[in-house]
């Protein structure tokens, strides 16, 4: 078991100025606060603060850092005071715990709002001081080394988040080694069979070439010497998240992956670095399109290194990359490499520091005016997502996008004005559609006229949380004006029965006392409300007008009883067999075409125009269209339903061999899944494309399913079907 005078004997190696009495202290208010608590695991809780203390020392980072991480949760679990912290060990410190503490004593109407405000919290505390970041990044760290010791859905919960949001923040502060592991342990969590049968087929692979990985490292360490320059050589093997990407991207077996294995030379200066590319392209053949200088044009996380992919003969190629030990360390450390001590304080090193606080600025300012939580959300993921495309302008100024970015991103990151009349885009000179991704080196011209608007049809392609905030936030505009102008007309019909003006109302304030019952901040949104359908013209009037009580309706009914009566008047049906609408039980819910959840999945209910509420998952691309309208949002959860089964559509790449639809056809009936329809295709390059129909109870046996038709031989890809669009979607 970790002792605290491990942390002590690790901070004082790097640490001249130690405050041993403020962490002695720190350890005792944590033991003493956390005395009566245990973690899932039966362990003493103790033991968690000691762990996050061990891996800031580990970043070698400074006192106050590492009594934040013994003190990190008593804030959230014990009854102790941020004043109080702050009198016991100082406002620093204070500061450090409470930017971690997750948001928790207020109401929030989902677990989406409470997840947005604490992570936007969290966002405000790490722009005034990154040490922020790194207290939650270990503390999280911790938490998925030891996820197994919690129940199912919350491990899946917990590695869902660690994965779409802490993996990706690593990686934008530069700290390669953190982004990796979290990624593989949330890999473990999210696909337990696809991680085992990865990890036993990566591993048997390695086993077999092991002599000649250690072969081509003496080679390697033979040759830098030759030229005089000191190397220090090692061989690892990739991240199995980082291959499963890969394998899912290249649509390929295991076995025709290039790198699993890389090997990492490290230099003294940047001179060594291309000398030891010259040096490996001559004694083995690279392979073209495969090198990539990351030193020349780094990384927006500031990471640097030369990329080269090689092939020896009668081995598996392999991958070499190059960089100096100071780019090493801050590959492996990111932000944290960016500190040292001096005169016994630590102190940043480079102005690297303030750009990593920019980049947090940036994405806390895309998204300081999203008001819906999962939209919030939905905008931080793409906000932290890695920059991996490069282009350019016809004047060759450089943008940087997400991988997937389009021409309409790119007109929104040159100005508002250009991506609200954008109508075409020239990339490379050649006109191309706006949905077309864009790649390195593209020179993107955007084409505009003066009467052009955002389409609705936009969001599904748009990338950018600043392309889509801003074509949601023109196009819920213009539905807000018409939901007004036509919710006036009804207002002004019904008031018109009892021979009043609504203008002379309006003029009154007559409205203003009813904001709070109908859940309106002013009177536009009243109206609109009426416009839209979620309040009645005579629901309003009644609760206006005293003297028609005669003809008075119940008080004005809850957001999704609102919608439900508008659904209900349309479609009076029930829900559809394995799904419920909360608080509603006649309401027909069916389940979207384009995403085909299943149960298990993470799911959210939309209404329709005339077909009920559908039923998307929540990563459903067409959930992020739909959003630019939150108030169309109702919640629905999954209902056991003992037989029953949902349909789902697979698209299987295979080699074109004989007997592949056969041997598909058996793994698919030993897994009692009924095959609805199945379709073999096959192309000129000896490949072959299989879609079937087959049908599923839920998401755990989905995902058995698919590592075991990945496992077949001659299976290089599979993966559901999604179409891109869903007409119950409008």
């Amino acid at each position: 078991m970790l002792r605290f005078e491990d942390i002590l004997e690790k901070v004082e190696s790097y640490h001249p100025g130690l405050d041993v009495d403020l962490l002695r202290r720190a350890y005792v208010v944590s033991a003493h606060e956390h005395r009566n608590q245990l973690r899932s695991s039966g362990e003493p809780y103790l033991v968690h603060p000691l762990a996050v203390a061990m891996t800031l020392a580990e970043m070698k980072l400074d006192d106050a850092s590492i009594a934040a991480g013994l003190l990190h949760d008593v804030l959230e679990d014990t009854t102790v005071s941020k004043e109080r912290l702050a009198g016991l060990f100082g406002a620093d410190v204070a500061h450090l715990v409470d930017g971690v503490t997750k948001i928790g004593k207020y109401a929030f109407t989902s677990r989406e709002a409470q997840q947005a405000e604490t992570f936007r919290k969290m966002l405000l505390a790490m722009t005034g001081d990154l040490r922020v970041i790194l207290v939650k990044l270990a503390d999280r760290l911790h938490n998925m080394r030891t996820l197994e010791h919690v129940p199912e859905p919350k491990q899946r919960a917990t590695a869902s988040e660690t994965m779409e949001i802490y993996a990706p923040l690593a990686n934008r502060l530069g700290m390669g080694k953190m982004k990796g592991e979290l990624e593989d342990l949330s890999f473990r969590f999210l696909h337990p069979e696809e991680f085992t049968a990865l990890r036993a087929a990566v591993d048997e692979r390695i086993a077999v070439s092991a002599a000649n990985v250690e072969k081509i490292r003496q080679e390697l360490v033979a040759k830098t010497k030759a030229m005089g320059i000191e190397a220090e050589i090692t061989g690892r093997v990739k991240r199995y998240w980082s291959i499963r990407q890969k394998l899912i991207r290249q649509a390929i077996p295991l076995e025709q992956l290039y790198d699993v294995l890389a090997f990492r030379v490290l230099v003294d200066a940047v001179p060594d670095c291309y000398t030891v590319l010259g040096i490996v392209h001559q004694a083995w053949r690279p392979v073209p399109g495969r090198i990539k200088d990351y030193i020349a044009m780094p990384k927006r996380n500031f990471y640097q290194s030369l990329h080269t992919t090689l092939v020896p003969e009668g081995a598996p190629p392999f991958e070499v990359q190059i960089r100096t030990r100071e780019m090493d360390l801050i590959a492996e450390n990111g932000i944290a490499a960016h500190w040292k001590y001096k005169e016994g304080k630590l102190v940043r090193t480079d102005a690297r520091h303030e750009e990593h606080v920019g980049v947090l600025r940036q994405i806390l300012e895309t998204t300081k005016d999203v008001s819906d939580p999962r939209e919030f959300l939905s905008s931080l993921r793409i906000d932290l997502y890695p920059d991996d495309v490069y282009t350019f302008s016809p004047k060759g100024a450089v943008y940087a996008f997400p991988r997937g970015a389009t021409p309409v991103d790119f007109a929104y990151r040159v100005h508002t004005d250009v991506g609200h009349h954008c109508v075409g885009a020239r990339v490379n000179g050649r006109l191309v559609p706006l949905k077309t991704p864009l790649a390195n080196g593209d020179i993107v011209e955007i084409l505009t006229a003066p009467a052009s608007q955002p389409s609705r049809d936009w969001l599904s392609f748009a990338l950018t949380s600043r392309a889509r905030n801003k074509i949601r936030a023109f196009i819920h505009t213009g539905e807000k004006e018409k939901s007004i102008e036509i919710g006036r007309r009804l207002l002004e019909r019904e008031l018109k029965k009892w021979k009043k003006s609504l203008v002379k109302l309006l003029e009154a304030r007559a409205f203003d006392p009813l904001f709070a019952d109908f859940g309106a901040g002013k009177v536009d949104d009243l109206i609109a409300d009426v416009g839209y359908g979620k309040i009645t013209p005579r629901a309003l009037v009644a609760r206006l007008l005293p003297e028609t009580a005669s003809e008075a309706v119940p008080p004005p009914p809850s957001k999704v009883s609102a919608i439900s009566s508008v659904v209900r008047r349309v479609l009076p049906f029930g829900a559809a067999a394995g799904i419920r609408v909360k608080g509603e039980n006649d309401l027909l819910a069916t389940l979207a075409r384009c995403c085909q959840p299943v149960p298990g999945d993470d799911i959210v209910g939309y209404v329709t125009r005339g077909r009920g509420v559908s039923v998307h998952a929540t990563t459903c691309p067409n959930v992020r269209s739909l959003l630019f309208d939150p108030s169309r949002e109702i919640p629905v959860e999954w209902e056991a339903a003992k037989g029953a089964s949902v349909t789902v559509g697979l698209e299987i790449h295979t080699e074109d061999r004989q007997g592949m639809l056969a041997h598909i056809t058996r793994v698919l009936s030993a897994a009692n899944s009924n095959i609805r329809s199945i379709e073999a295709r096959t192309s000129r390059d000896g490949n072959a494309t299989i879609e079937a129909s087959v049908t599923t109870p839920d998401r755990r046996h989905l995902e058995r399913l698919l590592v075991s038709l990945r496992a077949l031989p001659g299976v290089t890809d599979v993966r559901r079907k999604l179409r891109d669009s869903d007409a119950e979607v409008g």
